[in-house]
């Protein structure tokens, strides 16, 4: 095998059957992504193979550890939106694919791990792909979720090989896929193990050569455009509709336009610095390395603690999960095999993963000490006076250097650390419901919280994949501050007669990821309650608890969990609950009083307190 001279960011091998081989391998960085610079270099290895003649196929592949090509450079998009300079580039980087997909020689993309954006969009200009079954091994189109639309031939190649309403269901969410999701939807053509990758590569290019396009034997229906405050996905819808129909050169067209007009919207601008805003939270400030959590304890076996049992588990820390009742730890264990289940069904993880992550859970109801773990995290009823009898107890149970921690979504910290003898080890950790889902996670300071506690719980949650935010211990903390007080105008609206599902649909069609009624369902009508109860008492009006809410949890229609609140559930449908029509008064001024009706099924993985 023959080398070319040392290059920046790609290598260019020639293997003796005629293969030539370009690796993506930025130098000192863990992540392969697309400037200017390798922009051109990914050019000129294409001059080189389109004037070989003894090339036999090109296989395109990456040496990082778990990144294929994460897309475009972002802080590089963000600065020619603001300085006119996307075009050019945006246009090169077509016109570099355009050429790659052009070679009169097949070609393959050997995919392992994150393969987003303009990465996944340099496969989709290759005859084919292969990907690698590793759980780092993440495709998709993630775009829109930034006010952007794929600009390098996503929108247009995309339909051509899936269809478009399958094209659409991946870029108008803009998800990232599991190997074994993408393969459903017909992303990638074959995954194998990570071993076996550049051999797969190689025989599908001498089995099956250069694919043709395919032909589409009849128009198929408009996909919906998408209404919102990001105008990204209805652009990209516009895209979709218009590929099939126009040449590749006018459907590229069309994503340019798209993506240089949107680049100058100050929506999309905010989200690409939202986007950083939170890669710098996940990452940390801190130049020492952080010590490693390794065993912890769960106190409470419910939704919340079961969930964070889960996810500690997963990521590689033994856990005692402890409660009081071994009913209550069965349902909670039950619950962790369902995640777990979800998770290998979805390929996030090998059964020998899932395996491995249950056997490190350890379920208990003795109260005895607890004297082999770091951290304990307290996840029982957010109750004020069951959590400090569980502290004062904790304190006893632990050593001096373990640090105690409280899931409360509103509750005070400092409260709690005075029933301790070490207060500055107390340190609020609020968690999201699902764990298993949603990244944020409030670290909590206390008025006596210290410095090490703090640094060592972000450490911790950066172990586990969470991005941290850090918050005052005020009523509410930051999320459900804000949060909460539009949860409980809207319950007080349909109190008052406003239609459930017009208004849930209003707000999803505004932009929320799910509308406040069928939010507070998926917390939970009691944990609203609850967290009312605690707002109130310190934001007095703008935290009143509607009448209704008491009136169902006494009834125990608190949710999906009970199977009725708002809605009734079975299974995944849901429908109008009549049964609170009773405890409904008149609308006011000119809104017209309505059943409730089904509200819009939300986007997984959602947040809820």
């Amino acid at each position: 095998m023959t080398s070319s001279p040392t290059a920046p960011f790609i290598r260019r091998e020639i293997a003796n059957d005629g293969v030539c081989l370009l690796t993506f391998d930025r130098p000192e960085s863990g992540a392969n992504i697309f400037d200017a610079a390798t922009m051109r270099e990914l050019s000129g290895h294409l001059d080189f193979i389109e004037q070989e003649p003894d090339l036999k196929g090109v296989i395109v592949t990456s040496a990082k550890k778990s990144i294929f090509i994460a897309g475009a450079d972002l802080q590089t998009l963000l600065r020619q939106a603001q300085s006119g300079e996307m075009r050019a580039f945006i246009a090169e980087g077509q016109g570099v694919f355009n050429r790659l997909a052009a070679l009169k020689i097949p070609t393959v993309a050997a995919i392992h791990g994150a393969c987003a954006g303009g990465g996944y969009e340099i496969t989709l200009a290759c005859d084919q792909r292969v990907a690698s079954d590793a759980p780092a091994t993440r495709i998709g189109l993630p775009e829109t979720t930034l006010g952007l639309v794929p600009a390098w031939g996503g929108a247009t190649r995309l339909p051509r090989l899936i269809g478009p309403e399958a094209a659409a269901e991946v870029i108008l969410k803009g998800k990232l896929h599991s190997a074994a999701e993408a393969l459903k939807l017909g992303l990638v053509d074959e995954v194998v193990p990570q071993d076996k990758l550049l051999e797969a590569a190689r025989a599908r290019l001498k089995k099956t050569g250069r694919r043709m396009a395919s032909v589409i034997s009849e128009m198929p229906k408009p996909i919906k455009t998408p209404s919102g405050q990001n105008a990204a996905p209805a652009r990209a819808a516009e895209i979709i509709n218009h590929s099939l129909t126009s040449s590749v050169d006018e459907s590229l067209a069309r994503e340019l336009d798209a993506i240089v007009e949107l680049g100058e919207t100050e929506s999309t601008r905010n989200l690409i610095r939202n986007f950083f805003l939170a890669d710098r939270y996940r990452k940390g400030s801190s130049k020492v390395p952080g010590e490693k959590v390794t065993h912890a304890a769960v106190i409470g076996a419910g939704v919340m603690g079961s969930g964070i049992a889960q996810w500690l588990s997963s990521r590689g820390v033994s856990v005692i999960l402890r409660d009081v009742t071994t009913e209550v730890l069965s349902r909670g264990l039950a619950k962790i095999e369902t995640t777990y289940g979800e998770a290998v069904k979805r390929g996030l993880m090998s059964e020998e993963k899932a395996k491995e992550g249950r056997a490190r859970i350890v379920a208990s109801v003795n109260p005895g000490p607890l004297r082999e773990v770091q951290i304990v995290v307290e996840a029982a009823s957010e109750k004020l006076e069951i959590k400090k009898q569980i502290f004062r107890d904790l304190d006893s149970k632990i050593d001096d250097t373990d640090i105690l921690a409280t899931n409360t979504s509103a509750l005070s910290i400092s409260t709690l650390a005075a029933e301790t003898k070490l207060p500055g080890r107390v340190i609020g950790l609020h968690f999201f419901n699902p764990v298993s889902r949603m990244k944020l996670i409030e670290v909590v300071i206390g008025e006596q919280t210290s410095e090490e506690t703090k640094e060592r719980v972000l450490g911790f949650a950066r172990q586990i994949g969470k991005v941290p935010v850090v918050v005052k211990d005020s009523p509410g903390f930051l999320v459900n501050r804000v949060l909460f007080p539009y949860l409980l105008e809207a319950a007080e609206l349909f109190e008052k007669g406003v239609d459930a599902g017009e208004m849930d649909a209003a707000l999803v069609e505004w932009g929320m990821p799910m509308g406040p009624l069928r939010l507070i369902d998926e917390v939970g009508v009691d944990i609203t309650v609850d967290i009312a109860a605690t707002l109130e008492k310190s934001l007095g009006a703008r935290g009143h608890m509607p009448t209704i809410l008491k009136k169902m949890q006494e009834a125990k229609m608190l949710g999906r969990k009970s199977g009725s609140g708002f809605y009734r559930y079975e299974g995944r449908e849901q429908s109008p609950n009549e049964a609170i029509e009773t405890w409904r008064g008149p609308v006011a001024g000119d809104a017209v009083p309505g059943r409730s009706g089904a509200s819009p099924t939300p986007a997984p993985g959602t947040a809820s307190p």
